[in-house]
């Protein structure tokens, strides 16, 4: 399965107070979980740069992980980027 890694950065409008923001994933969380059933999640990372959430995924449905990003960005007030990553030992075994 192709992994992908989601870059995301929150709009200052996607929640009044931080404690929202837990309601705000799990809405998105069920949106993909229900609308993109080829989408793996396999981890989150909240992070202090550029970014504000970095998302780890697999699926081999392009379609769907279109779909991920966009619900990302339309429930989650988020600008997202997307990234196709491939695993380290998997890249240099192939060098």
């Amino acid at each position: 399965m192709a992994a992908y890694i989601i870059l995301s950065r929150l709009s200052p409008d996607a929640f009044k107070d931080p404690k929202d923001l837990k309601q705000l994933a799990a809405t998105v969380a069920e949106k993909i979980k229900t609308e993109c059933p080829a989408v793996t999640w396999k981890d989150s990372y909240l992070t202090l740069g550029r970014f504000d959430v970095v998302d780890i995924v697999e699926s081999n449905d392009l379609k769907q992980l279109e779909r991920a990003a966009l619900i990302i960005r339309a429930y989650g007030h988020a600008a997202t980027e997307t990234l196709q990553g491939t695993p380290w030992k998997e890249f240099i075994g192939t060098l």
